[in-house]
């Protein structure tokens, strides 16, 4: 027979107070001293904080690897920066796609219109994504059951309504 959760939570526990009779490290207990208290950061920050607490300088108890405080002026003045750049990519890939096109509709204007649009539509052609066989005949399939159950029921309704417009008439 299973056993219910709580009978589970009451056979642990009584585990765990044997264990602590006989002075023994349970599994919760284990699993509790393996866990990391605080992060790195947060040990970090204390650390300073207690520093300055006791007397010491903010300069003092930087670490190295302590990112450098910006003015407001030069954090905007980077991030202007930063959006010109993106700006001047971003100008500069249009404009060679821009060249791409206008060399493109260079080439096609030198042939005739009649040759001009056959070209095009083998380049369209070439574009096309062709269905597969199973995905071509399951369409077909779709498109002919549709047909044949419009064609019932327009059939249907025609009868309806010409067996009542005789009765009326």
């Amino acid at each position: 027979m299973a056993k219910s959760r709580a009978q589970r939570k009451a056979e642990r526990r009584a585990r765990e107070a044997e264990a602590r009779a006989k002075g023994e490290q349970t599994e919760s207990q284990a699993q509790h001293d393996t866990q990391v208290p605080k992060s790195g950061d947060v040990a970090e920050i204390e650390a300073i904080e207690a520093g300055i607490g006791a007397g010491a300088r903010e300069q003092d108890l930087e670490t190295p690897d302590t990112p450098k405080k910006l003015s407001s002026k030069e954090e905007k003045r980077r991030q202007k920066q930063a959006e010109k750049a993106t700006k001047a990519e971003q100008k500069k890939r249009e404009e060679q796609q821009l060249a791409k096109r206008q060399k493109q509709a260079k080439s096609e204007r030198q042939r005739g219109g009649v040759i001009a649009f056959l070209a095009s539509c083998v380049a369209e052609l070439k574009r096309v994504q062709w269905p597969d066989r199973d995905t071509l005949l399951q369409a077909t399939a779709v498109v002919l059951v549709f047909c044949l159950v419009a064609a019932i029921y327009l059939g249907v309704a025609d009868l309806a309504v010409n067996w009542l417009v005789q009765r009326i008439l």
